[in-house]
């Protein structure tokens, strides 16, 4: 397994990790992903670490913290062997102080997620979305301390905006508190929007990127194609209408190219969506999910191989989408305007 250095930290972290939003079940929202109990994630653990992937990510939210009991006592004896990442800030319950990132949420957040994942440190403690309510100085002093108490030792985020990153960086900068050294974001073939902004800000500010969801909700399985329309009822109907909408036709030409180069190289259409994102700019580890241990040895044959150039200009070709503004005039001036063309249009270098 490669490893690589998370954003401008000292911290390697596998070119895979992996997400243990399918632990748990317990739920309406985040708990539908998946059923895994103990001994089942004890499994897929051992299945991980044995192909080098050491680094591990949950939430507060996914399945009312179930997810991170059970990966808890799925690593029960072995934490010295794991890197353990978790989020919080989304709704948790009611009332007004069960959301967000306040000094008081962010406390009792983490000793909530120390207790349940068994252990005295959370490797990255990460906020899941940004709260516009509560200042960006209580949130960084917040985290400053828990990484001076030793309960956390790096801290990000995920799914903020471009503003809200570099404001939050900023700050960090101005009182010497700990810089976000990842962000955890939404990238695919079939969502490409991190490119635009975030992918050059982190280039810039050194914060690497973990992604999330890197099949696009489903739709890089392999089981959605043009002229085999995914039967009425399957998950995939339900795990897609989650992320951003995506035209048909345009699944079904990414994945066109996808099969043809399945068939060049004899890997699998998931594999190839995930070793085209492992060659992404900034991109530091691809969180992958599995049910069982098939879906894991699938993912896990995403490594140790390359596309060739020309596969990746296919694919790059195929999932292009014209530039948002204030974006799309650099395409065509990128001499003028003195950008890094790798990380502007859609890093089509």
């Amino acid at each position: 397994m490669e490893y690589r250095r998370l954003g401008a930290s000292g911290l390697e972290v596998p070119a895979l990790s992996f997400g243990a939003g399918t632990f748990g079940g317990r739920g309406p929202l985040f708990g539908a992903w998946g059923r895994t109990g103990v001994p089942e994630a004890r499994r897929l653990v051992d299945l991980c670490l044995e192909a080098g992937v050491t680094m591990f990510d949950t939430a507060d939210v996914y399945s009312d913290g179930a997810s991170e009991e059970v990966l808890g006592a799925a690593i029960k004896g072995r934490r010295d062997a794991v890197l353990l990442s978790t989020k919080t800030g989304l709704p948790t319950g009611e009332g007004p102080n069960r959301a967000g990132t306040s000094r008081r949420r962010l406390i009792e957040s983490c000793e909530g997620a120390l207790r349940r994942l068994g252990t005295d440190v959370i490797d990255v403690f990460q906020l899941h979305a940004f709260d516009a309510g509560t200042p960006i100085e209580e949130v960084l002093a917040t985290l400053d301390e828990l990484v001076r108490a030793g309960k956390v030792r790096y801290v990000g985020v995920s799914n903020f905006a471009g503003w809200q990153l570099m404001k939050s960086l900023a700050v960090a900068d101005r009182y010497g508190w700990p810089r976000y050294v990842v962000h955890q974001v939404y990238y695919s073939l079939v969502g490409r929007d991190y490119e635009w902004e975030l992918m050059p800000l982190a280039a810039d500010q050194g914060v690497g990127a973990t992604v999330w969801s890197p099949l696009g909700w489903g739709r890089l399985t392999g089981r959605i194609r043009r002229g085999a329309p995914v039967p009425p009822g399957s998950r995939l109907h339900d795990t897609a209408s989650f992320g951003p909408p995506v035209a048909d036709e345009d699944v079904y030409r990414i994945v066109d190219v996808l099969d043809e180069i399945a068939a060049e190289t004899g890997r699998t259409v998931p594999q190839i969506a995930l070793n085209w994102l492992l060659a992404r700019p900034t991109v530091a580890s691809v969180t992958v999910g599995a049910r069982n241990e098939e879906q894991l040895r699938e993912n896990l044959g995403a490594v140790g191989w390359s596309l060739t150039a020309e596969q990746v200009r296919r694919l790059d070709a195929a999932s292009a989408r014209t530039a948002p503004y204030p974006y799309f005039p650099y395409e065509r001036q990128a001499g003028f305007a003195r950008v890094n063309p790798s990380l502007l249009a859609g890093s089509r270098a």
